[in-house]
C-alpha cells in the first residue's frame, strides 16, 4: 500500500509560513524603500547649469522614476503572492500544486516560497 503525502504535516506548514514571514517583512521593507525614493524630489540640483543639461537631467530623472514604479509594481505583486501563501497555509492547501494536486517538493518551496505549481507543471507550460 502506497502512502503518497497529499498535504504538509503542520509543522512543515509552520516552517514555512516562518519562511514566508521573513520574505514579507524584507519585502515590506523594500517596498516602503521605493516609495521612498519616488516620494523624494530631485537630488541633483541644476538651477546653475545650461538648459540642455537641465533637460538631459530632468529625461534621466523621469526615466529613474519608472524604473523605479516597475519595480515598485513587482515587489507588491510579491507581495501579494506571499500573502497568499500565508492564506494557503492557514487553509492548509499550501503547497498543493494547483494543476497536478501533487505536493510541491520542499526544496522549491523553500526557494520559492509563494509557487503554486510543482516543476512537472512549470516545465510542462514552456
Amino acid at each position: 500500500m502506497s502512502t503518497t503525502k497529499t498535504h504538509y504535516s503542520d509543522t512543515d506548514l509552520q516552517e514555512f509560513k516562518t519562511v514566508i514571514l521573513g520574505k514579507l517583512s524584507l519585502a515590506k521593507s523594500e517596498l516602503s524603500d521605493l516609495v521612498s525614493s519616488l516620494a523624494s524630489s530631485n537630488k541633483s540640483d541644476t538651477s546653475d547649469t545650461s538648459s540642455a543639461y537641465t533637460a538631459l537631467d530632468d529625461g534621466a530623472a523621469t526615466m529613474e522614476k519608472e524604473q523605479i514604479n516597475q519595480l515598485a509594481a513587482r515587489q507588491k505583486k510579491f507581495i501579494d503572492n506571499l500573502e497568499a501563501a500565508l492564506v494557503r497555509i492557514e487553509n492548509k492547501t499550501y503547497g498543493i500544486c494547483r494543476e497536478t494536486g501533487k505536493l510541491i517538493q520542499k526544496e522549491r518551496l523553500l526557494a520559492v516560497p509563494h509557487a503554486t505549481l510543482s516543476m512537472e507543471a512549470k516545465l510542462k507550460q514552456h
